[in-house]
């Protein structure tokens, strides 16, 4: 995508599989959404190849659309439609597009009992919650069925017990109905839970491309051990750290308390991979996660 001269996303390249969840994060300003809008058929590129469930997104027919499920960041409030009456007017979109194979839209019942709305069924929008209406949102997002599924900061406004729930929802979309996930959040928490792999944007380039488990791996090979022995504090890093720390008990035993191992976070991830692209660097000689070792 380019606009004027300048190229907002350059050589951005990455594919999902049927039944994925991918987190695509970055800082604000990286591309994110103008990624998000090209690949829903909101915003024409400029150049490349795109291709979404078979179909380039910028022809894609109503037929297309049915087949995706999305959840903005925010939109328009219909404050005086009540939640079930809203759902119920929406699924008769889908319904044309419904197959023997694949009945759109969801029942409105039972999507209502998905996202946990089913007491406040019969109230008017305009009276629900912050988090209330995130789930509205969600649940507008899977009405028909998606197989691929946008969500755009969707815990936006959640208190915790809606977080965990709406993160089973997620499994459940992507482990028993198949169906690929794409969310852009600036929650590392929940995108380690979420994903099973985690793009990293910045500038418009992609520069991550990983589980989280593979990008810790990228910016440090090395585990981080600490412990305490004879009222001393103790900081080793190293290479196969369930080595080192068989060998650290097989020496001190009972000695050794306050026992901990840490490889690499993804905000250590996610930080050391935004700072590399700032700074140009693509090395490992960033001052970072793995870099440290210590006894004290």
């Amino acid at each position: 995508m380019r606009y004027g001269s300048t190229d907002v996303l350059k050589g951005v390249s990455f594919r999902a599989d049927r039944g994925e969840v991918l987190a695509l994060l970055g800082p604000n300003g990286a591309g994110k959404t103008t990624t998000i809008e090209i690949l829903e058929g909101f915003r024409m590129r400029s150049a490349g190849r795109v291709s979404v469930l078979g179909t380039d997104p910028a022809h894609g027919d109503e037929r297309w659309r049915a087949r995706l499920g999305v959840v903005l960041q925010s939109w328009r409030d219909h404050g005086k439609w009540r939640v079930a009456e809203l759902l119920e007017h929406f699924g008769r979109y889908y319904a044309p597009y419904s197959t023997p194979e694949l009945h759109r839209p969801r029942d409105t019942a039972e999507l209502l009992d998905i996202v946990g709305l089913t007491e406040h069924a019969g109230r008017r929008i305009k009276e629900l919650s912050g988090g209330q209406r995130r789930r509205l949102d969600v649940a507008v997002g899977i009405i028909g069925r998606p197989e691929l599924l946008f969500l755009d900061e969707p815990t936006a406004g959640f208190d915790p017990e809606a977080r965990r729930d709406f993160h089973d929802l997620v499994h459940r979309l992507a482990d028993l109905e198949d169906t690929t996930v794409l969310l852009t959040t600036h929650d590392l928490d929940e995108a380690e839970k979420l994903a099973d792999r985690i793009l990293i944007l910045a500038g418009g380039r992609i520069v991550a491309d990983g589980s989280a488990e593979q990008l810790s791996q990228q910016v440090s090979r090395e585990t981080e051990i600490r412990w305490s022995r004879g009222g001393q504090r103790f900081v080793h890093s190293a290479t196969d750290g369930t080595a080192f720390v068989r060998e650290l008990l097989a020496q001190y035993g009972e000695e050794i308390t306050d026992l901990e191992v840490r490889r690499a976070t993804l905000e250590d991830v996610y930080l050391t991979m935004v700072h590399r692209h700032e700074t140009g660097s693509a090395g490992d000689d960033d001052p970072g996660f793995g870099e440290r070792k210590e006894n004290r």
